[in-house]
Formats: C-alpha cells, sequence, structure tokens
C-alpha cells in the first residue's frame, strides 16, 4: 500500500471522525496522531536507513494538506513534527532519529519568543555553558504540542560568540520547564500550543544541533522551507475542506416551495466557482514550489515564500466566501464551514508573518537581501 493510501485511511475514518470533538473541547488530537504513528506517517520525512518513509517536501505537503481537510490541528501537530524532524534527521543522534521515524517519539520548534515575537530567527534566549553542556534560559511565546511533545527543537543565543543562534535538542521533560498557560483559541484549538518557560535547564552538548552558532543557518536552509511549505499546505487542506463541505450544503438546502436548491442560484454558483479557482490557483503555485526545492531549482526560495503569503491570504478569502454562500446556517457547527474559516486565520500570524512574507518578496525581487 502507497503511503497516499494508506494517508487517505487514517484520515477519513480516524482524523474525520475526532476533528469536531478535537475542536469543541479544545482537546489534543491524540487519536489522530496515534494512527499516524502506527501508520508509519510521522516517519514520512525521516531516512529510510533508521526505519522512515524517507519522502520530501512534496510527500509532505500532500500529508498536511490531506490532514488539513479534516481537522486543522491534527495538520498543524503534524507539521511542526515533520519540521522538527528534519533538523534531527540532519543534526541528531541516530537513537533519537530512530525513535521519530517509529512515531517514538514526537517533535516540535520552540523557536517564537516573547522579547523576538515573530522574528523567531532571533532568539533572546540564553544558553551559558555549564561543565558538558549548557543551561537554558527562556520565554518561549508559543509551542506546538507544547505538553505532548517528548521533545522540542530549541532555539538560544550561543552561549559563546556573537553568532546569531544555537539549536538543541530538549528533553519535554527536563526539570526546570513548565508550560503554564492552557491554549483555549479562536481555531486550531487542539494544537496544544502554550508558552514553555525554561529556568534553569540542563542540556548536554552531545543534544546539540549543529554547530555553536549555526542556528541561524539552519532556521533558514533546513527549517524555514519545509515549515513554509507545510504551512501553506494546511492553508490549502482547509480550502479544500470548507469548499467540500460549502458544496455538500448548497447542493442539498432547499427552497421547498420553489423545488431548488442553492446551487441553482446562479450568484450561488459564481461564488464556489470563486472558491473553485483560488483553491485551484495555491495548489498549483504550492505544488510547484515543492517541485522547486525538491529539484534545487534557484527560484526555489522566493516560491516557498509566496506559497505560505499566497495560501494564508487565499484561505481567508475562500472561507470567507464560504460562509458567505451558506448564510446564516454557516453559523452552526454541523455545516462545518465555520471550524475551518477559524483554523484558517492562524497561517497570516505564524512567522514568518503574511506581511513579513510580502517583504521578504518584495526584497528578492527587487535583488536586495533578505536580512
Amino acid at each position: 500500500m502507497s503511503y497516499l493510501e494508506t494517508l487517505e485511511t487514517v484520515a477519513s475514518e480516524v482524523v474525520a471522525s475526532h476533528a469536531d470533538a478535537v475542536d469543541a473541547e479544545a482537546r489534543f488530537p491524540a487519536e489522530s496522531l496515534e494512527a499516524l504513528g502506527k501508520a508509519g506517517l510521522l516517519g514520512l520525512v525521516s531516512a529510510s536507513e533508521v526505519g522512515g518513509l524517507g519522502l520530501g517536501p512534496a510527500a509532505a505537503v500532500r500529508v498536511i494538506e490531506r490532514l488539513a481537510q479534516e481537522c486543522g490541528s491534527t495538520a498543524m501537530v503534524t507539521t511542526m513534527h515533520y519540521a522538527g524532524t528534519t533538523v534531527v534527521e540532519q543534526h541528531g543522534s541516530e537513537e533519537v532519529r530512530r525513535d521519530l521515524a517509529s512515531g517514538a517519539r514526537l517533535t516540535t520548534l520552540a523557536f517564537s519568543e516573547a522579547g523576538s515575537r515573530s522574528h523567531f530567527w532571533a532568539p533572546t534566549s540564553t544558553a551559558t555553558a555549564s561543565g558538558a553542556g549548557v543551561v537554558l534560559d527562556a520565554k518561549k511565546s508559543w509551542v506546538t504540542s507544547a505538553t505532548r511533545a517528548t521533545d522540542y527543537v530549541w532555539s538560544s543565543k550561543p552561549s559563546v560568540g556573537s553568532e546569531a543562534s544555537t539549536l538543541w535538542l530538549v528533553s519535554a521533560k527536563s526539570e526546570g520547564l513548565s508550560t503554564p498557560v492552557p491554549f483555549n483559541g479562536l481555531g486550531l484549538r487542539g494544537n496544544d500550543s502554550r508558552p514553555v518557560r525554561a529556568i534553569g535547564v540542563k542540556v548536554p552538548l552531545e543534544r546539540r544541533l549543529g554547530g555553536e552558532g549555526e542556528g541561524f543557518g539552519i532556521m533558514m536552509g533546513t527549517v524555514l522551507p519545509a515549515f513554509n511549505l507545510m504551512i501553506a499546505a494546511g492553508s490549502l487542506g482547509l480550502m479544500s475542506g470548507g469548499l467540500k463541505r460549502t458544496l455538500a450544503h448548497v447542493t442539498s438546502a432547499r427552497y421547498e416551495h420553489l423545488g431548488t436548491t442553492l446551487a441553482d442560484l446562479p450568484t450561488i454558483r459564481a461564488y464556489v466557482a470563486r472558491m473553485q479557482i483560488k483553491t485551484d490557483m495555491v495548489r498549483a503555485l504550492l505544488y510547484d514550489a515543492a517541485e522547486a526545492v525538491e529539484a534545487g531549482r534557484e527560484d526555489a526560495m522566493l516560491r516557498v515564500l509566496e506559497s505560505k503569503a499566497a495560501a494564508g491570504e487565499t484561505a481567508g478569502e475562500v472561507l470567507e466566501l464560504g460562509m458567505r454562500v451558506c448564510g446564516g446556517q454557516a453559523f452552526r457547527r454541523d455545516v462545518g464551514v465555520e471550524r475551518v474559516f477559524r483554523d484558517a486565520k492562524a497561517a497570516g500570524v505564524m512567522a514568518p508573518t503574511t506581511d513579513q512574507l510580502y517583504d521578504f518578496i518584495g526584497k528578492a525581487i527587487c535583488g536586495q537581501d533578505l536580512f
């Protein structure tokens, strides 16, 4: 069975069946993550030599898109796991890599901080040399899967020198870590995203990911492309899911006295046509961006930046149309449009934000340095 066939089974039979409860109760999608792990899909981007599927960005995009059609929170948690895994694959130990490939570990990124806000590449947290390791102190503002991940891919200032940052693999059970505020948000309500505080957290030197001061390069060269593509895929999946639910409503909701459906109205058909076109435009750009990354094309980074900006903004437009088309019924949970409408709001404010991306894209096409 191909990974896509396996994915379809998990998405349709497990993820879809728990999505409404995950949102309504703001609870972690544990059943979905367990099913993904058992199916080998948490090891999608892990190398085959450690038991993973050894697949690249295009496959990750397909997985995240399909998950997001059913549950934005599951897609978000999986996105962060894949993003963290890409770093560990390049710089982590074989033991941890094997555990990630098998689903025995769940990882996530711990980059965003209260002090640098959406400028995730500039941590203000510190790493102080201590014996055969470092002591970390930080106020991380948002960490997805904060209480469910086994490990954080963690950024800090270097312990020596003035380079931008250093990355660490930090056990979520480390003494000195706390997650004081539970997540109760507008959308992505099951992604367990919380602030994480580190006070005197001891990390051995062998848990450093890459060299001292090499964090910025890893963030830009490894994490940014993968993260942007998958966040865009999540937005695309939410659009697709919203369109599917909108079509189900307009083709079944009837004017009993006229014997017609909403879909018999030209204005309704025009709106859903716009939803379809916008969704297809984003899909074309995103899949081209993933292909550009895998092929090492010169325009790969530009396409990556464009895909997240376009997907995040267009998802809002598409799902607002869905709410408009479904009218008052759209506010009912059972129609399903309002859930993806809320979930789609998150992508634009996830670093790099849409406004930052427009600046980056503008600099790139004007021949200027991004930083």
